[in-house]
């Protein structure tokens, strides 16, 4: 089964940095665009910061400066570097990749989600 699995939230001060990663894993021939969203309570999902294949990144105008987008094909991960922490940033964030796999002689691509990760920022 593939899986997008995301690891480094959690609780940090205002001005803190936290580091996100979300590793693909599975029957994968090829990760095309990665990204990292985010969902604050009685709000709608947001595109933070995305990725492609080749390195070519953009974000969001409320976290430009502050967040940068990376990737590490070698390993099927991508991570997001969050500095400057403010407490609008409070939210679950999601990882999500454009996949191909392989079915024999097939290639099919597919859009996969991670299960979220938590990050507060509060004093």
């Amino acid at each position: 089964q593939v899986q997008l699995v995301e690891s480094g939230g959690g609780l940090v001060q205002p001005g803190g940095s936290l580091r996100l990663s979300c590793a693909a894993s599975g029957s994968i021939f090829k990760i095309n665009d990665m990204g990292w969203y985010r969902q604050a309570p009685g709000k709608q999902r947001e595109l933070v910061a995305a990725i492609t294949s080749g390195g070519s990144t953009n974000s969001a105008d409320s976290v430009k400066g502050r967040f940068t987008i990376s990737r590490d094909n070698a390993k099927n991960t991508v991570y997001l570097q969050m500095n400057s922490l403010k407490p609008e940033d409070t939210a679950v964030y999601y990882c999500n990749a454009d996949l191909v796999l392989a079915y024999g002689s097939s290639r099919i691509g597919f859009n996969y989600w991670g299960q979220g990760t938590q990050v507060t920022v509060s004093s």
